[in-house]
């Protein structure tokens, strides 16, 4: 059943719901490719498919405008999978099940996938419509962009004709992006030995949930509390107190990401239960105390469990809880050049065991300036090895220096003051777009990047504001037709 048919604009919010209906996590985009594929041809559009799955489909410039200049749309197939750990639902096969909710539209304890499902909608919406007025059309649609941008980087000169680009990725309505950070991975590997559970062992787990996560670029300066480092403090804390031993510890999943859960399983004597549940208590309300303004919905919850198999070396337990406590996480600089921006950040986004005797830790470092971005990333690799982990940088990506002479954000930025009165915030912005990967396949580009307002990026916290995607529609209408 249809819940989103009565908004506006359709056919923009049919789409979305359409697309809500195919699985597309990254790296695994096979169906919302063929569904693009089968769209293009029922509408008798000319469609193109590149060796990595980036989708490129074509429209006429309208009567009258065909020899225009070309224009690109351009947003990304793939969506941030997270769930609330009680949700079952799986990514590859289920659909997400979106719903309204007092002017935003959300999804049942998932990602709703507005990032960037709802620029795909827009894109097909253009499309398929016949009442408006714009010159030649080429939607670029690119695969994997929340885990590698492999698409970007994968995209070959000659796939796109135009010179001017419009991003559909952003999340400000009322604000054009002319600029976004750069960015790059951090991941360290502990390795350890499993040993034997000393005679009369008690085994607890002890989780962290509910915090709000969100987005490691535009949601790292809100002062969100970060699951893994909230209970690392209670497990540092422990170590010294009691006999604690480590069995297992998960926080955290996406690169891009605030860790918004974590466990871990400790063992201890059985003399020791009691006490250590008392002082897990204590460090609840301390919590509770310290995060109850921006951290409302956190919960920590504390059981008994089975004994595990093993626990791992005493060594590599004391090296890891110290490496997660001097791990840098947050914002290492505000901007200099565009007040109240951030410059550089990095987020400590995941740790979990494998089974191969290992622990992986996964940062990501995000600057304006690529040689801070580099200076974060050694800042965190330094701490791993003090820390005794092996360390892997990812190639990263460059940022989109912001060009303040750009024609086209000109022309949206006097769009939207025509459209509602009132002049755009035009900026950078934190997060990573695809549009520094673009620049350097296709330096003569002309880009500007906009969209609704979405909140709770990368996590089911996720929602889209029905009233801003109204707005977002007909800026983008208004922009195509002023770019002659």
């Amino acid at each position: 059943m249809k819940c989103l048919k009565n908004l506006s604009p359709q056919p923009l919010w049919n789409y979305f719901e359409e697309i809500c209906q195919i699985p597309r996590p990254s790296k695994k985009e096979e169906k919302i490719i063929g569904f693009l594929l089968d769209f293009a041809a029922k509408n008798n559009l000319i469609a193109r498919l590149d060796d990595v799955g980036n989708v490129l489909i074509s429209k006429p410039g309208t009567a009258g405008r065909e020899n225009d200049q070309v224009v690109i749309l351009q947003s990304h197939l793939d969506m941030v999978c997270e769930k609330n750990s009680e949700t079952i639902h799986d990514f590859e096969v289920d659909s997400i099940k979106a719903y309204i909710d007092e002017g935003w539209v959300r999804a049942q304890g998932t990602t709703l996938g507005s990032d960037d499902g709802i620029g795909i909608a827009a894109q097909m919406a253009v499309l398929t419509s016949t009442n408006l007025s714009h010159g030649p059309i080429e939607c670029l649609f690119t695969v994997d962009e929340e885990t590698g941008l492999s698409g970007a980087f994968a995209l070959q000169p000659g796939f796109l004709s135009g010179t001017v680009l419009l991003n559909l990725d952003s999340e400000d309505e009322g604000e054009l992006f002319i600029g976004c950070a750069g960015g790059i991975d951090t991941v360290g590997t502990l390795k350890y030995s499993p040993e034997d559970l000393p005679v009369g062992s008690y085994a607890m787990k002890l989780e962290i949930k509910g915090l709000l996560g969100g987005h490691s670029g535009d949601d790292i300066n809100k002062n969100r509390g970060n699951a893994i480092k909230i209970l690392n403090r209670f497990l540092m804390d422990a170590d010294r107190k009691f006999d604690m031993h480590l069995a297992d510890l998960k926080g955290g999943n996406l690169r891009n990401a605030i860790a918004r859960e974590a466990f871990a399983v400790v063992v201890v004597p059985q003399s020791q239960k009691e006490s250590l549940v008392v002082e897990w208590n204590v460090f609840t309300s301390e919590m509770e105390f310290e995060f109850e303004r921006s951290e409302p919905k956190l919960m920590m919850h504390h059981q008994s469990v089975e004994l595990p198999e093993f626990v791992i070396d005493s060594d590599t337990k004391t090296r890891l809880l110290h490496l997660i406590a001097a791990c840098p996480h947050g914002v290492l600089e505000m901007s200099s050049r565009m007040a109240g921006m951030v410059e550089t950040s990095t987020n400590l986004a995941s740790v979990k065991f494998s089974g191969k005797n290992e622990i992986m830790l996964v940062t990501s470092q995000r600057s304006e300036i690529d040689s801070r971005k580099l200076m974060a990333a050694e800042m965190v690799a330094s701490v791993m090895f003090l820390g005794g982990a092996t360390i892997e940088h990812s190639e990263g990506y460059p940022g989109w220096t912001p060009n303040p002479d750009s024609v086209v954000a000109k022309i949206a930025a006097d769009s939207y003051k025509k459209l509602f009165g009132n002049d755009p915030v035009v900026k950078s912005i934190h997060a990573g777009l695809e549009c520094g990967l673009f620049l350097e396949k296709y330096p003569e580009l002309d880009m500007v990047s906009f969209g609704p307002t979405i909140r709770g990026a990368h996590s089911p916290d996720e929602r889209i504001s029905i009233e801003t995607v109204d707005k977002f529609w007909k800026l983008l209408v208004e922009v195509l037709e002023n770019i002659r």
